[in-house]
């Protein structure tokens, strides 16, 4: 059977509550793999898993759980070898990033924030800033609407000025949020946001990285921002030992 992974810590990491659950219905059993200095915190993949609400949330128990008694690697949901050598094989191939990881990760929490704008807000804001758009805009509205021309000239200009603000946003948000973190991880692109940022924060300095959020807010009315952590640090831990399984989306831990 195939073996999910949670996530990776020394071998000296204290051990799990026995009755914990993993993934899978029934839960499946967790187990300790260790291989020298390191140990993967594993248990059987059940069949066809998804990202259902319950196995995410038992996916993020065992990694919380765990993360109580020292530094762990957390694997994403959805991680699975073929099997339990395979797993230890590479916890020997790779030990020496694994441990550099371990140290580096200690006491350190991940926040992904997602960024969008407030379209109304922005469409304000570019027909302020382009004075070229504003005159298209009023000459459009004293000729009853313009023609068709006129109208496919305006879109496309309003289009590419709020495209151009969209990466002038996401480049200042990073600029902005960087001196807050230890380390930025910049997100796969997707529809509908213009930044989407995980950022490393040490796990004592949580209160001031949502400080500096707060105030961007406050600066930034234009823009929508979407905070999810504290995290483990999913995305500082690469390269992982395996890879999600083809079922599993590999970001559903983000999401939650």
């Amino acid at each position: 059977m195939s073996t999910y992974v949670y996530g990776i810590a020394a071998s000296s990491h204290p051990s799990l509550p026995e009755d914990m659950g993993g993934v899978g219905d029934p839960p499946c059993t967790i187990r300790i793999l260790k291989a020298g200095e390191l140990a993967a915190i594993v248990s059987d993949a059940p069949e066809g898993l998804r990202p259902k609400r319950r196995d995410l949330l038992a996916h993020q128990s065992i990694l919380s759980e765990a993360g109580g008694g020292g530094s762990v690697l957390p694997m994403r949901f959805g991680s699975v070898a073929p099997d339990d050598s395979a797993v230890t094989e590479v916890l020997v191939e790779r030990a020496e990033h694994y441990r550099e990881r371990l140290t580096a990760l200690a006491g350190r929490v991940e926040y992904n924030v997602k960024a969008s704008h407030d379209q109304e807000a922005v469409l304000q804001r570019v027909v302020a800033d382009n004075p070229e758009l504003r005159a298209l805009i009023e000459s459009g509205r004293q000729a009853g609407g313009g023609s068709y021309d006129d109208r496919l000239r305006l879109g496309e200009m309003a289009a590419g000025a709020v495209q151009s603000l969209e990466e002038e946003d996401a480049a200042e948000l990073r600029n902005l949020l960087e001196p807050t973190a230890e380390a930025v991880s910049a997100g796969p692109e997707s529809t509908g946001w213009l930044a989407n940022l995980s950022l490393l924060v040490p796990r004592d300095a949580a209160d001031e990285f949502v400080g500096a959020v707060e105030e961007i807010r406050k600066s930034h009315p234009h823009l929508e921002l979407r905070v999810n952590g504290p995290l483990p640090p999913y995305s500082f831990v690469e390269p992982g030992p395996v890879e999600p399984a083809a079922s599993t989306t590999s970001t559903a831990t983000h999401e939650e």
